[in-house]
């Protein structure tokens, strides 16, 4: 099982109910194939450094999960045929960035 960071960037003219449906539909398919969801984050809406799609903003979503390599792909593919995605990436990462994950959640847990 391999460490996984996607973020993706969601269409800003989307409800907060279609937002929350969105995230919700791509954890369970994480889920659905063997995933653990190690975080999840909504950093909320932001600005773009430059337009995508003719918008300047968007909703801006974290996943850290472990999962099988063969995992990304479909996912990914999925990703493409949403139009409720703007941009997405998704980072393997290796120890030294599992460790830095790890502080970044507990200096955020000891914020809020």
């Amino acid at each position: 099982m391999n460490h996984y960071e996607t973020v993706f960037i969601l269409n800003p003219v989307l409800s907060d109910t279609q937002i929350k449906e969105t995230v919700e539909k791509y954890e369970d398919f994480l889920t659905s194939r063997g995933a653990k969801m190690i975080s999840k984050e909504d950093w909320g809406l932001k600005k773009l450094a430059y337009p995508i799609q003719n918008k300047k903003s968007g909703f801006y979503h974290l996943f850290e999960f472990q999962v099988d390599g063969e995992v990304i792909n479909p996912l990914e593919v999925e990703f493409r045929r949403d139009e409720r995605f703007m941009r997405y990436l998704t980072v393997k990462l290796d120890k030294h960035a599992v460790a830095w994950a790890e502080r970044r959640r507990t200096k955020m847990k000891q914020k809020a």
